[in-house]
């Protein structure tokens, strides 16, 4: 059973995960009106991947006797003034999720919940990839400057990104 505090503690989460997704799709609805269908797609694709990491959350929630209870959704930005101003307001994001997590880790332990301690593992792992994902592109948008063909190049190659497989337990 999930104490009080670890229960809305989750569902914070759950509504943080929702919002990366909306705010990624967001991404997706720049990239996509500036005919960058690669990058598009790849922000389509996370935005998915975080829609998986609330469903995950709620399961548990679940599972432990928990409640989910969902709150509205704030609404994301929707222009930048650059490709890499996207990616550099998505790892800024990343590391508040990572922030989020840890703060979460802390509450369980504090709360002595070590299923939830466990289950959070998980996510822990999954936020290094994260920062370490944004800040390669990051890098490379930082890289290619203002060079349209070594653009055109990152969008052909994140296009070819692929379905995440599905969420190990």
């Amino acid at each position: 059973m999930l104490k009080e505090s670890v229960e809305k503690a989750l569902n914070e989460q759950i509504n943080a995960e929702l919002y990366s997704a909306y705010l990624y799709q967001s991404m997706a609805a720049y990239f996509e009106d500036k005919s960058l269908a690669g990058f598009a797609h790849w922000m389509d694709l996370q935005a998915e991947e975080e829609q998986a990491h609330a469903r995950k959350i709620y399961d548990f929630v679940n599972e432990r006797g928990g409640r989910v209870v969902l709150e509205g959704i704030e609404k994301p930005k929707s222009d930048w003034n650059s490709n890499l101003e996207v990616f550099e307001d998505s790892l800024e994001h990343e590391e508040k999720v990572t922030a989020m997590i840890n703060d979460l880790v802390a509450l369980a332990e504090e709360e002595k919940d070590y299923a939830t301690h466990s289950f959070l593992q998980w996510f822990v792992d999954e936020q290094v990839e994260e920062e370490d994902t944004f800040g390669e592109i990051v890098d490379k948008l930082r890289l290619v400057g203002d060079s349209t063909q070594s653009l055109f190049m990152m969008d052909d190659k994140l296009g070819a990104r692929a379905e995440a497989p599905a969420e190990e337990e």
